[in-house]
Parts: structure tokens; sequence; C-alpha cells
């Protein structure tokens, strides 16, 4: 126990107990004790791992605390907490800092220079790609590595700050050589199988990050455009069809043109049309999704101007059997290719191409292209700008282009209806708190179009762990893929080399050659269950974690970190990887906007910690509801306020009540002390339920309630009784202030940590962290004691107030009226009243309601 200070304050508690938990373990999961236990005895948690790369915002702080709150609870409640902390190191966030942070972009063609001292170090005016300085792959990653380390370190000083109970002794990073073993092994699971493919396809590409993008990173943005009305002349000369297009520069890559089976232009099904001016011969074909009453009524198709091109691509290709190429213009820096495509007949076409659209950016060569069609008279109208959805990169700055190009695939349900079935089953089978969340599952489950495309052209990421063996042209044989053993795991092809093979024979004909592209960061963080229980590494943790207890993270990854968990663990145990899913809302800011990096309105934690403290932003943090959006506003923090007033009454109040020595044998006989300890019954029950529902904000709701009754009305109302050392109801208001403390101090614990422990601390042994979560007292008092006592305390206070009236000031006589039933109540209290009134002489009256009326102020002496 420590001595209680003599103006306690919240200032320093932080470090205080931070270091003390750290030095005393507090946190430690108890791996033999667990052992003893077995599943039940442990509370897992898959922790969301933060991407390291920056800082953290007021929203991390948001939800990781609903988390700790949860921890806090469990452990307290006996289990032992299996908290572990991850860092998601690897991904395009993190090579995009790098590459601004240093001055710096990766040319793989380079060699490694040992020496290497980045032009920048924290960044500089300009972050264009021409302005930094390319390097090796090698040394991209090794600044990819020493950057996130660095960010690692201050998140986690700013978590230990925020009080987060996490054993760090069982943290991860996605790029470790454990977490890459890990994954490839998952990978090399999969692709054995079946689940794992590789294919030649139209792929969604950020030109900027030039890689591709999987379904569950798409956003759509607004972007303007503008129909032009192309003339489509038919092959036999005998007229033309209008077209509307928004992307008049793929007409080269045209392949068809689509109108509705039913709508004004069905009778020109199956005739034949030239594309204007590139005269490439292509068909009408006929489409549900090609919409009669928009534009002309008929669409082009090119491969590829948007997702529905794909899907006409495609369905055509199966259902009418038509020969529709797929023909490529856009290379995979968003410029257009050197050559026209083959289909391009006209030979002066051909050279126009070459001249005026080759190594364009899109907006030129569409510039270039509507000019020499307005010329030719093939584009016979440009109609208003307006606005339309298109789909970006969620971290990007350029609309995304479809290109065709080869990339590896996880299936994912989306053509497959059992795997679809079993992952809404296994959802359904989670506890979503709040309910609500799983339909926005369940939307994404169905709304799936492809499968998950895992492969991503970068660099800092867990290596696809493959060779391709090369034929006697030096060629890749992709039917012969060649793949480590376990044991040889984790590999890097580009450095390592396959079984049977010398590192002679890389590139070479009849030898091999590397897989160069690294894994999606999800297809990483998809597994860290596995990454923190000991999947294949540890068998005897993982049956202790897994499945795990409780998955928290934000909504809007639900259809990116949720899904893809639990599309691994469904494809590799064949069960949902959690037993409770807990879903945070966004923190909006005073208008009511989500918060975000490109809005410029991000709030960072660590000035609001330091000047309110951690435990009033925790209490902010708890107010809110899972699910819910809270509005966050830095220039008047009110909830953040009202949770420093309550961390700091926390301290007060415990410094007062230990002011009341309990003596030996003291037992609850006063009825309005049985009445406040009946009443704090229900408030157990009460908050206790709310916890086991994830309902936090509950839970504070109903402690904080009682704590400021109890604060304001009971600890006014007994305190001169609990100083009468002669009174005969002292030990029993001593005895029931003591235990209300306790109690009180750890119903607040999972929200108030760093006041509760210090109070806890001034009278009790050990963590309050690690003590019993309480249980209703079970004394029999009757709680309309307590409820008269403060409704009459009010009373008392209000007709002073009116009187002009010190509350000090004594009173020579007054009359509380009441109902029959709260006089009697009263009756029982009528000395505490006496006393916290200063009456000399209290007299009670029949009335409906209560009142304190013939209020007599004591005369004011000579």
């Amino acid at each position: 126990m420590s001595s209680i200070p003599d103006k306690p304050a919240l200032e320093g508690l932080e470090a205080k107990w931070g270091e003390a938990w750290s030095e005393q373990g507090t946190y430690l999961f108890d791996r033999a004790r667990a052992t003893g236990s077995g599943r039940d005895g442990v509370y897992s948690i898959d922790t969301p791992p933060p991407t390291a790369s920056g800082s953290l915002h007021i929203g991390h702080v948001f939800s990781y605390t609903h988390t700790d709150i949860t921890a806090r609870f469990e452990r307290m409640r006996g289990k032992n907490v299996f908290y572990p902390m991850g860092w998601d190191d690897n991904g395009l966030p993190t090579e995009r800092r790098v590459q601004n942070y240093y001055g710096v972009r990766c040319d793989p063609s380079l060699a490694y220079d040992p020496d290497f001292t980045p032009p920048l170090e924290g960044g500089g005016k300009s972050s264009r790609a021409a302005d930094q300085m390319p390097i090796s792959r090698r040394n991209f990653i090794e600044l990819c590595e020493k950057l996130t380390v660095e960010d690692e370190k201050h998140f986690e000083a700013l978590f230990r700050q925020l009080g987060l109970s996490v054993d760090w002794t069982q943290s991860y990073r996605t790029i470790s050589d454990d977490t890459i073993r890990q994954s490839q092994l998952a990978f090399l699971r999969n692709l054995e199988r079946g689940e794992a493919y590789q294919s030649l396809a139209p792929t969604l590409w950020d030109i900027d990050f030039r890689s591709a993008i999987a379904q569950a990173e798409l956003e759509d943005r607004d972007q303007q455009a503008a129909y032009h009305t192309i003339e489509f002349p038919f092959a036999d000369g005998s007229g033309s069809i209008a077209v509307d297009t928004t992307r008049p520069e793929l007409l080269p890559a045209c392949i068809a043109i689509v109108t509705h089976p039913e709508g004004p232009h069905k009778h020109l099904i199956g005739t034949k049309v030239r594309t204007p001016f590139f005269g490439a011969e292509i068909e009408i074909h006929g489409h549900h999704l090609a919409l009669a009453d928009k534009g002309t009524g008929a669409a082009m198709v090119c491969t590829f101007g948007d997702v529905t091109d794909i899907v006409w691509w495609r369905e055509l290709r199966t259902t009418a059997g038509a020969e529709l190429p797929n023909m490529t213009t856009i290379g995979l820096d968003g410029r257009f290719l050197p050559e026209a495509p083959e289909t391009v007949a006209d030979a002066d076409a051909r050279t126009w191409y070459a001249e005026s659209m080759a190594g364009k950016t899109v907006f030129s060569a569409r510039k270039a292209l509507v000019e020499k069609l307005q010329e030719t008279g093939d584009m016979t109208a440009v109609g208003k700008p307006f606005n339309h959805a298109v789909k970006f990169f969620e971290k990007g700055d350029r609309p995304l282009e479809i290109v065709s190009t080869r990339q590896w695939y996880i299936r994912n349900g989306a053509r497959d209806a059992e795997l679809r079935d079993r992952l809404v089953e296994h959802g359904r089978e989670l506890a979503w708190h709040p309910d609500f969340m799983r339909v926005r599952y369940e939307n994404w489950v169905g709304g799936l179009t492809g499968d998950w495309l895992v492969s991503r052209q970068r660099f800092f990421g867990v290596p696809i762990p493959v060779w391709y063996a090369l034929d006697e042209n030096g060629e890749r044989d992709y039917d012969r893929v060649l793949v480590p053993t376990t044991a040889q795991l984790p590999i890097d092809p580009t450095t390592d080399v396959p079984d049977g093979y010398t590192e002679q024979q890389r590139g070479v004909a009849g030898g091999f050659d590397a897989e160069k592209d690294i894994f999606d960061t999800w297809a990483t963080s998809s597994l860290t269950p596995q990454l923190a229980g000991g999947w294949q590494r540890d068998e005897d943790l993982w049956n202790l974690v897994a499945p795990f207890d409780l998955r928290p993270q934000g909504q809007d990854i639900i259809r990116t970190w949720l899904f893809s968990t639990m599309l691994r663990s469904t494809l590799e145990d064949h069960r949902s990887p959690w037993r409770n899913a807990a879903i945070s809302g966004f923190i909006v800011d005073p208008d009511r906007k989500k918060m975000s990096k490109s809005k410029g309105n991000v709030v960072t934690p660590a000035d609001i910690l330091d000047k309110h403290g951690s435990d009033a932003v925790r209490y902010w943090s708890a107010s809110s509801r899972l699910g819910m959006d809270a509005a966050f506003d830095p220039q008047n923090p009110t909830q953040v306020k009202i949770g420093r007033r309550l961390a700091i009454k926390i301290l007060n109040a415990a410094k007062f009540v230990l002011s009341f020595p309990v003596p030996e044998g003291a037992e609850v006989t006063h009825a309005l002390d049985a009445s406040m300890l009946t009443a704090l019954d229900a408030v157990v029950r009460d908050a206790t339920k709310a916890y086991e529902n994830y309902d936090q904000a509950k839970a504070l709701e109903v402690t904080e309630a009682f704590f400021w009754t109890f604060c304001d009305d009971y600890l006014e109302l007994v305190k001169e009784r609990a100083y009468d050392q002669t009174d005969v109801g002292q030990a029993s208001a001593a005895l029931a202030l003591r235990l209300a403390l306790s109690t009180l101090l750890r119903l607040l614990a999972p929200i108030v940590s760093f006041a509760t422990e210090e109070a806890w601390s001034w009278f009790e042994e050990g963590s309050i962290h690690t003590a019993a979560w309480p249980s209703p007292l079970g004394i029999d008092g009757d709680t309309a004691v307590l409820d008269a006592a403060s409704e009459a305390l009010i009373g008392i206070r209000r007709a002073k107030t009116e009187a002009k009236a010190s509350q000090k000031t004594p009173v020579a006589s007054a009359t509380i009226a009441a109902p029959a039933a709260k006089v009697e109540a009263l009756r029982a209290v009528a000395d505490d009243l006496r006393a916290v009134g200063r009456i000399a002489e209290l007299s009670f009256a029949d009335a409906d309601e209560l009142t304190v009326t013939a209020i007599e102020l004591a005369p004011v002496e000579a």
C-alpha cells in the first residue's frame, strides 16, 4: 500500500503506474496457469495491428480503449487474458511514407549499396517521383524496416500512456521472419488444396503505386465526365449506329457494341460495324446490362474501360460464344502503349496512333483523339460535363485503370456457392456487437464479383514463395510452379534457389525464374490470429487461445480485415476464428464528417492525452457505444473534460472515505447504510451485465450515476456520523463507506484505470486490475430510504438557497412534508438529515410530494 498524498492529483499517474505495471508483470499472459485451467480459463483477443506508417490518430485511442476495457473486465473476472499487440509494417502506406520521408523510390534494376545514405531525413517539400532518388530494392526495404521500427516505438509509448493492458511480450510484426514463414506456409497450404491459383486476367491497376488492387480496397469518387457521341458505320456501308461513351480514347481497343435485347436497337444485334477511323470490324451484341434508355441505347465494349466492360467481355465470350480479344492499349504506367492494337486495320490510323497517342496520358490521348474524330466527322456531339462515380484505390490519387496482368488469387466464394454459404454461416455463428454489423458482412460476401487478388507489384512485404521453371526459350512455364518445402521457409525467391537448381540457372533457358511479387498486406493481416496464437509454431498455445474470444475492429474494414480473416480460417480450420466481433464506429469532426488525413481534419491524440490525462480520454471513448460514431472537437472536448472531473473526484472521494477508520468487528446496522449498499448491488448487477454484453457505455452510465449520488448525497448525509466516534452508527457508516469505495473503484477500473489504481493502492495490496470483480454484497436494505434521503437533502439545500443562506447556516427548525411512505423512510434517517442540514429541530408532515417547509434559520449570535 502507498501513502495518501496531501493533495491527490492526476498528473504523473500514467508514468507511475505504467512503470509499476511493467515491473510487476501485471498484464502478462500466465502460460502455466492457462495450461492448468484450459481453454475455458483464457480470454483471447485478436488485437488490430495498426499500420506503422506515420502517426496514430484519435480514432485509434477511441477503438483501442474499447478493447482494453473488455480486457480489463475479463481479467478481473478471473480470466487469463491473452492480449497481444501486432504492428502492420508492410504495404503501400509504408512504402509511400518511406518515399516521402527519405526522398527515395525503389528501382529493382539497381545494385545494392551497403553505404547508402538517404538524401532526406524527415521529408522534403516535394514528393514527386521525379524528385526522388532511385535506390535498389534491398536499400529500399532496409529503409522501410528502419522507419517502421521507429514508428512502432512511438506507437507503443502512446499506447502505454493510454494505459492499454497489453502483454507487450506477445507482440509481433507483419514482416518478421516468423511472420513471413507462417504467411508463406498458409499460402502454400492454400495452393496445395487448390484454393490459390494464378491467372492472366483484367486487373484493377493503380498507375502511381504500379500495383494491382483488390475489390476490397476500392472506393468510388465523383469525377467529371462528358458523353461523346461517335458514329460507327455498318460494315456493309448501309449507314451507322450512334454510340455514347465517356472514354473515347479507348476506341482503338473497342471489341464490340452492346445494346439491350429488348431495346430500340434489338434488330441490329448480330450486325457488323467498323470502329470509326481505326477500321476494326466488330459485332453488335445483346446484353441485359446495356441500358436502353441511357444515351443512344448502345455502348462500346473496350478492354478495359470499367468493371462493366469486364463483365461484358467475360459473359459474351461464355454465353454468346463471341470471339472477343483482350486488347490492351494502356500500359502499367498509365500511358498509351507504343503501338496500336493489332485489330486496327487502317495503316494511316496506326501511324497517327503512334505519333499522336502513344506514350501519352489518358487525358492527353483523349484530347488528341477527340480532335481527330471531330475532324473526320465521326464524332457528332460532346455532351455537357457531369459527375459520376469512378473507381479509385482507397489510398490512391488517380482513377484506376484496368489492364491485363498475371496475378495470384485466393478463392473467396465469389464463384463458389458452397464456400460462400459457409462464410455466411460462420458469420452467423459469430456474436456481433452491435448485431446490425452482421448485415454489412453478409452484404459484402453476397456482393463479391471476383476472387481475392493477393499479389502486389511492390517491394516491402511478404514474398510470394514460388519460382517458375523456364522452358527451352527462357520463357516462364506457368504450369510448372516450383515451391519450397516447409523446412525451407521463410524464403525470398529473388535470392533463394529452388531444390534441384543452382544460382547459375537463374533466368536462363531450362533454369528457373523467381516470383518477384509480394503478398497484399491483407493476405498477411488476415492471419493475425495465427501470427499471435502460435499456429503451426506452438501447438499448445494455439489450443489455448483459438478460436479467439474477441475480434475488435473498425466498421470500415469489415470487408477487408474481418472478411479476409474469416476466409482464411474457414479454408484452413473450417470454423470462425473468433467468438465475438466488437465493431467500433467512426470518429467524426464537429460537423459530423468522418476524420481522415485526406480531409485534413484528423486529430492526433498526444496533445489531448498530455493536457487532459489518459483517464479523461478513456472516459470519452467509453461514453460511446460500439458501432456508433462519436464527434470530437479538439477545441472543446466536453466529454474529455467530464472524464477528467470524474477521475479527480475518484481520488478526492477515496481520500475522504479512507479518513474514517473502520472499527474491528464493524457491521452495517443503519438503515441508510444498508439502503445505499443494496442500491449499489443493483448497480453491480447492471454494470456487470452491460460489460458482458460489450456495452461499456451502459456500464459507465449506471456506475457513474451512482458514484455521483454516493459522493453528492450519501457522503454528505453520513459524514457527521462517520466522524463521531461516540455515535452508535459510526461503525456502520465507516464500513459502508469502505465497502462502497472498494466496489465502485473496481466497477470503474476498466475505464478510469489510473485514478482507480492510485486510490486502490491507498488501502489495498496488489493491483486493482487483478483484484476480483465485485459481486453483490447481499445486504438486506430498502433502497427507498436512500432515494428519500437524497430527495430530502436536495430539498434542504434548495430551501437554504431560496432563503439566501449559506449551506453551512444553522437551522432552528424545519419541516419535511412528504407522502406517508417517504415520511416513514425519512424518520429512519432523521439524525443524518439533521446533521447534514444543521437543523436543530426537524419534524415531518404528510403531503402529496416531498417539500421542505417552515424552515427557520437559527438566529445569528451577536
